[in-house]
């Protein structure tokens, strides 16, 4: 496995995001960048955020990273995620 950095954990994010809406009718969506809002701007709900963590497992060939850490905050289900927060998470957590 290639050393990663931020910037290439953000096109590997990216590329997955691409990858995951690319049949979807989203008309408001021009580029993902690192400011891309998952649940306001792809309307991901549970079915979608579990479908991104299985190919970022598979894209970062890691399993069982502690996604909960990211999609939830004092048990409650966060809706606010940025890619830039993604790229964090994995960043922290594939290194360990």
């Amino acid at each position: 496995m290639s050393v990663l950095n931020t910037e290439s954990i953000q096109v590997k994010v990216i590329a997955v995001l691409q990858d995951m809406i690319a049949d979807w009718e989203l008309d408001d969506i021009n580029e993902i960048d690192a400011e891309t809002k998952l649940m306001e701007d792809f309307a991901f709900e549970s079915l979608e955020v579990v479908q991104f963590v299985v190919c970022l497992g598979k894209e970062f060939e890691r399993r069982n990273l502690p996604f909960q850490n990211l999609f939830k905050h004092d048990g409650d289900y966060v809706d606010k995620i940025k890619v830039k927060e993604v790229v964090g998470f994995l960043n922290k957590n594939i290194s360990i």
